[in-house]
């Protein structure tokens, strides 16, 4: 019983092994039949369309893609690396090997070694590129009985990117992968994109980018005319949005406190010129720092980048700081020396300033035509003795005009030289205008200093210290500035437009 039960084992596994063989066998034939002596591979197929007498028109080659990784988006050197599977699907009647119904296999697949005719498909914006080959050759050509052919590999390019940086970090480039025939013109071979799902994209790619966001991708037609003829040629469109948030980070927000941290100085004694000093220079060596190593990462171009502006808008207020400082010291030693000057040489108010000095609700005393009279007008004034003093020296080197303006009607201004009126009026505003400057070049300044709002900033102003004014309205103008700036640079720079491909 037990040999009977061998002996049946035994003719089981012969009659599949058997089997096997046959189909083995079965299929090796055909290949050898359909690769056999009749076919030559460097001859293209003819194509479909039987209207057509001869070669019956192009060969319609049907592409389609799957965008596996894109990586090494490179704004220097202005190119991106994509691996991708590449697949191309045709019809050679001549290696049809079966009809429906038939005990023919659905396909067969050719290995390494049998060469069939394939289209001499190229990627026209290709860098560097190579096939996988780990651990075996990572290519598949699939012959159905029909004659349909599937060829598919697994290709690792470095594709040219052309790049618009002007907006600049916040952009949004455009890229592309052209496909086109090196050799056959579009009467020999005419690609077409499938019809569903032209391009596929792995799952996550959208957001796996380092530097980058894939927003879009699509499909487009690229037919080029040369001097060897027309060829048909397919474009993938990859938009690429680039990430903002990085850039944010490690520029706009660092560099805008570099800027804040200058202005401290305005708060700053100006006696403490070794606090001022050392900030001003250590916070523009850092905007010159760190807008070099930006800088390093992109390519010298000739336009004007988004971030170029920004940079160059922190470096001039930096450097605005700094000048202030030296202006503050400037008129700060200069007010000094001037007054030292004037202690010494006892000159006169009158010829020291350009504008009038104006004595209000004096009470004018009758004079006569002579400038000397004029100091019998501040003796019988309320002011004090010491600004009588000074106006009386001045009165003996160079006499100035006296004029009376009345308030009345606040607009009439009697000249007192000239002889116009000699009638007392204890209401009336006394000018004294020096004779070098008797023009009326101040009245428009004079009406400006009127309004409520500037009269308000000149009261928060008033102080006697020309250095310390000018420190008080850089705490002001600078900040204010830099708002400005900002809101027109980011309204210009946000509505970013992508450009078309070309």
């Amino acid at each position: 019983m037990n040999r009977r039960h061998c002996l049946l084992g035994l003719l089981i596994i012969l009659l599949w092994a058997v089997g096997g063989n046959g189909d083995a066998s079965s299929d090796t034939e055909i290949i050898k039949k359909l690769l056999g002596k009749g076919y030559d591979w460097r001859v293209r197929p003819p194509g479909i369309n039987l209207t057509i007498p001869g070669t019956h028109g192009a060969v319609v080659v049907t592409v389609n893609m799957l965008i596996r990784s894109i990586s090494k988006i490179d704004d220097v050197n202005m190119e991106y690396s994509v691996q991708l599977t590449f697949r191309e699907e045709w019809v050679d009647g001549r290696l049809a090997f079966g009809f429906p119904g038939d005990n023919t296999p659905d396909f067969l697949i050719l290995t390494a070694g049998q060469q069939i005719w394939m289209p001499d498909s190229f990627f026209q914006n290709e860098k560097q590129a190579h096939k996988h080959d780990i651990d075996k050759p990572n290519v598949l050509i699939r012959i159905h009985r029909d004659g349909r052919i599937l060829y598919s590999v697994r290709i690792s390019m470095v594709l040219s990117c052309p790049m618009h940086l002007q907006y600049y970090p916040m952009d949004v480039q455009t890229c592309l992968i052209d496909l086109a025939s090196y050799a056959y013109t579009e009467s020999d071979i005419e690609y077409r994109w499938k019809e569903k799902e032209p391009v596929q994209l792995k799952k996550g790619l959208h957001s796996s980018l380092p530097s980058f966001e894939l927003n879009s991708v699509n499909t487009d037609l690229c037919t080029s005319k040369t001097n060897t003829g027309t060829y048909s040629c397919l474009r993938t469109v990859l938009e690429l949005k680039r990430q903002f948030s990085y850039y944010l980070l490690q520029l706009y927000i660092p560099s805008t406190m570099l800027v804040i941290v200058s202005w401290v100085s305005f708060w700053l004694d100006r006696g403490a010129v070794p606090a001022r000093v050392t900030l001003g220079v250590t916070t523009l060596l850092t905007m010159t720092t760190q807008a070099s190593g930006i800088n390093a990462k992109l390519p010298p171009v000739s336009y004007t980048k988004a971030i170029d502006v920004w940079i160059g808008a922190c470096l001039t207020f930096i450097f605005g700081a700094l000048l202030e400082f030296a202006w503050v010291t400037y008129i700060s030693s200069r007010s000094f020396y001037k007054r030292k000057k004037m202690c010494s040489s006892r000159n006169s108010l009158l010829m020291e300033t350009k504008q009038a000095l104006i004595i209000p609700n004096t009470v004018v005393a009758q004079f006569q035509d002579q400038p000397s009279d004029v100091s019998s007008l501040f003796r019988n004034s309320k002011f004090s003795p010491l600004l009588f003093q000074e106006v009386e020296m001045g009165l003996t080197s160079s006499p100035p005009d006296v004029w009376i303006r009345r308030h009345n009607n606040g607009k009439t201004v009697t000249e007192v030289n000239g002889l116009l009126n000699h009638t007392n009026d204890e209401s009336a505003e006394l000018i004294i205008i020096d004779a070098k400057h008797k023009n009326r070049r101040f009245i428009w300044w004079n009406n400006f200093k009127n309004v409520r709002l500037i009269r308000w900033v000149r009261h928060r102003l008033d102080v006697d210290d020309n250095a310390k004014r000018a420190d008080l309205i850089s705490r002001v103008l600078f900040p204010t500035l830099f708002i400005i700036f900002n809101f027109i640079y980011w309204i210009k720079y946000s509505q970013y437009h992508v450009p078309a491909a070309k």
